[in-house]
């Protein structure tokens, strides 16, 4: 059991396309089973286009077989050519003289055709015996999808064979190795960012043969960019240099041979420069339009967001999320506040643009004002605009939980409009928020950790200044009692100071004496 599968693995592996060899032909021709003769002859298909009944003798099975394959020929082992290897089995009949082999390209529309006749003197003693017919003068293209027909001359109606018929492409290592068309030649690259070049070098196509190498950006196909050159074949340096706008994940290196249905290779080098692709964003001023349209095709999520103040976070806005492969995302009626801002989701990660950052675009802005019964909310736009403002909890980083009445205001001219909301709004967790409602999409702002009104701390107020008055008594006190001890010092040191006393005899006296009052009282 291990021998057989080991003998079908080989076979699947030396069976596929990609190892085939292609059979080898000196001269092309046409041949006939030994002792027969035959000979053949270019032909349009027009006569032998219209069929006729067959007499009702001849079988309709006298074409017993057709087989196809490809065939190379090549001159001085280097210029090589596929050709069309027709095989067909008849039963020879007085009535047929001959066969016509015709192929069709598919793609192309464009036929060719040959007679085969067989000789009369050899045909009227063989009838009834097989003959076999080889023509391989048929000259295919790589990869040429065909349509071969073989009739009988006189063309018999239902006495036919067809057969379609793929040729092999480049991927074959013969063909691709012997045939010129697939000579696609090898690119390297170096890119110069400071100049925006790209200088290619190429290697392994055809010797003394002009080459052709372009920049493109590929789609279903290359699109042309406009940078172009042509290497000359006759000249020992194999090289030039293209210029670039943009390096982007689908601009791409393509090069070929310049000779007729060359084969091209491409080399995109650059599929992780996505940066660039984020740009393209265009905001009309008319029409309050924010659009984005890939310059390659990418597979990406686009969502409108705010980007908030902590950590810089962009936190999506609704309804706002499209995919976009190929195509424009548009958005309508935008608010143009600095903090509206456009991600890109794809699998290799996000990037944040905000085309409004810079100041270039009409803002607006939101104030508040705390009372001791009611905040006031201050609206200053430069365009005319419509907003909303409620008092809500926060309950995550994107939403804030209404609690509150929604009051609307209009504002512009850059003159800041209020709305009062009644009522004590303070706490960590209690926000103000406020957004344009004349735009489809607006960006909400919050106001968060209100600080207290004044009748909330009133009580806390009045006690800390009580401890101040307190604190201001006691330092009083203790100055006047020290100035007045000093003044006491001052007048015994006068009046002892007349009796011959130093003034340090003067100051033990006086404290002795203190100690001994102070003893007789206990």
């Amino acid at each position: 059991m291990l021998a057989v599968d080991i003998q079908i693995l080989l076979v699947i592996i030396l069976g596929t396309t990609d190892c085939q060899i292609i059979p080898r032909i000196e001269e092309c021709g046409l041949s006939c089973s030994q002792g027969f003769h035959c000979k053949s002859k270019p032909s349009t298909g027009i006569f032998n286009s219209f069929c006729r009944d067959a007499p009702a003798s001849l079988s309709s099975t006298v074409l017993k077989s057709m087989t196809l394959s490809t065939a190379m020929k090549c001159v001085e082992g280097s210029q090589c050519s596929l050709h069309l290897n027709v095989k067909g089995t008849l039963n020879l009949d007085e009535n047929i003289r001959g066969l016509e082999i015709c192929s069709l390209s598919v793609d192309m529309q464009q036929s060719q055709c040959v007679n085969v006749r067989f000789s009369r003197k050899t045909s009227n003693k063989l009838v009834g015996r097989k003959v076999h017919v080889q023509f391989n003068c048929f000259e295919v293209n790589v990869a040429q999808h065909v349509y071969v027909t073989m009739k009988t001359i006189p063309n018999y109606c239902e006495v036919k064979l067809s057969q379609e018929y793929y040729v092999e492409d480049c991927r074959n290592n013969d063909v691709g190795k012997h045939i010129p068309v697939c000579f696609a030649g090898k690119l390297d690259y170096n890119v110069d960012r400071a100049r925006k070049t790209i200088s290619v070098n190429v290697s392994d196509f055809l010797q003394d043969q002009d080459y052709y190498v372009r920049l493109c950006h590929k789609w279903f196909i290359c699109e042309d960019v406009g940078s172009f050159a042509l290497i000359k074949g006759k000249k020992s340096l194999k090289s030039t240099s293209l210029q670039y706008s943009q390096l982007l994940p689908c601009l791409c290196i393509e090069g070929w041979s310049a000779i007729p249905d060359a084969r091209r290779t491409q080399l995109c080098p650059f599929k992780n420069d996505t940066k660039a692709l984020w740009d393209s964003i265009v905001y009309n001023p008319a029409t309050q339009t924010l659009a984005w349209e890939p310059a390659c095709p990418v597979h990406v999520t686009v969502n409108l967001c705010r980007l908030t103040k902590m950590n810089d976070q962009c936190v999506d806005l609704q309804n706002s999320s499209t995919t976009a492969p190929e195509k424009q995302v548009k958005y309508s009626r935008v608010d143009t506040h600095p903090r509206l801002c456009m991600k890109f989701t794809t699998k290799q990660g996000s990037w944040v643009r905000c085309p409004f950052a810079h100041g270039n675009f009409p803002a607006w802005k939101m104030r508040i004002a705390g009372g001791a019964e009611q905040t006031q909310v201050s609206f200053t736009s430069q365009t005319k605009a419509q907003f909303s403002v409620l008092v809500c909890n926060k309950a995550q980083l994107s939403s804030c939980d209404s609690v509150g009445i929604r009051h609307s205001v209009s504002a512009g001219d850059s003159h800041p409009t209020s709305v009062n909301i009644s009522g004590e709004i303070c706490g960590s967790q209690v926000c103000i928020q406020g957004w344009r409602t004349d735009v489809d999409y607006s960006v909400p702002l919050l106001i968060c950790d209100i600080q207290c009104t004044l009748s909330s701390q009133s009580q806390e107020d009045d006690e800390n200044a009580i401890r101040i008055m307190l604190l201001t008594a006691i330092i009083l006190i203790l100055v006047t009692m020290m100035a007045l001890l000093g003044l006491k010092i001052l007048t015994i040191f006068h009046r002892k100071k007349h009796e011959g006393r130093s003034p340090a005899q003067i100051i033990r006296q006086s404290f002795s004496t203190r100690v001994k009052s102070t003893s007789s009282l206990h």
